[in-house]
């Protein structure tokens, strides 16, 4: 009799590895991402972690096995990843500064038919997001950072995405909008969405993740359950200064 208890990754990496012309950067990554779970890729600024993204999402070539929700990615272009349900929101945002907070959140579904689902999911997300729904009629470059790293998250989620991967989602952040953040992420997993999170604030990735894996110059050299690395004596000493 097949066990069909035990559940099959929603994204699953083996032996990754990457760089950029003959640099090797990424050697050897397996990780692992289930369904509605938030898991967090923490690590020093140069460890990799942006690299491991851009490989994951296709931007970047790379060797070994990606495979999210049963679909092989490895031989994948960016732009088929990303029908696939690999979604990233980007280090730096990167909005269109001079189209409106709405004409942005649009952008993200532009792949999308179901125009229906568009509509609808467009209201849902200015309910998650209401200071956007107050601004939805100004252009992005005009926003302060804190607003655009929102309005680059709800871009993101109109974008259905299977797997939302986040870049240094606090850098440079006042701690009010990092909260307003991480209250979003907690929300949207509760309905099921399954979250990469890439931060170099290691406690604040790990206080919000289920799981964590720890890169350092482009190895995974510790992994568990999120409360377990912050309670490890090594992670505490090598990153979180205690």
């Amino acid at each position: 009799m097949n066990d069909t208890t035990t559940p099959l990754p929603l994204l699953e990496v083996q032996n990754l590895t990457a760089g950029y012309g003959q640099l090797p950067v990424l050697s050897n990554i397996s990780l692992e991402i289930y369904r509605a779970e938030i898991v967090a890729l923490v690590g020093s600024n140069g460890a990799g972690k942006t690299t491991l993204l851009r490989a994951l999402s296709r931007v970047l070539p790379c060797s070994g096995s990606i495979i999210l929700n049963g679909d092989q990615l490895s031989g994948a272009t960016s732009d088929e990843a990303f029908s696939l349900g690999m979604v990233q929101i980007p280090e730096g945002r990167q909005l269109f500064d001079r189209m409106t907070v709405q004409d942005n959140l649009l952008m993200g579904a532009y792949r999308r038919r179901d125009k229906g689902a568009v509509a609808r999911d467009l209201e849902k997300t200015y309910a998650l997001f209401p200071r956007l729904s107050e601004r939805r009629r100004q252009l992005a470059g005009s926003m302060s950072g804190g607003e655009q790293q929102l309005c680059a998250m709800a871009r993101a989620l109109m974008a259905a995405p299977v797997l939302l991967m986040v870049d240094e989602m606090s850098l440079g952040l006042a701690p009010v909008i990092v909260e307003q953040l991480v209250e979003i992420l907690v929300n949207i997993q509760r309905e099921g969405m399954t979250v990469l999170l890439v931060e170099q604030d290691i406690h604040l990735a790990l206080s919000v993740a289920d799981r964590g894996y720890v890169m350092e110059t482009g190895h995974i050299v510790q992994s568990g359950l999120a409360k377990a690395l912050i309670d490890d004596p090594n992670v505490r000493q090598a990153y979180l200064g205690i």
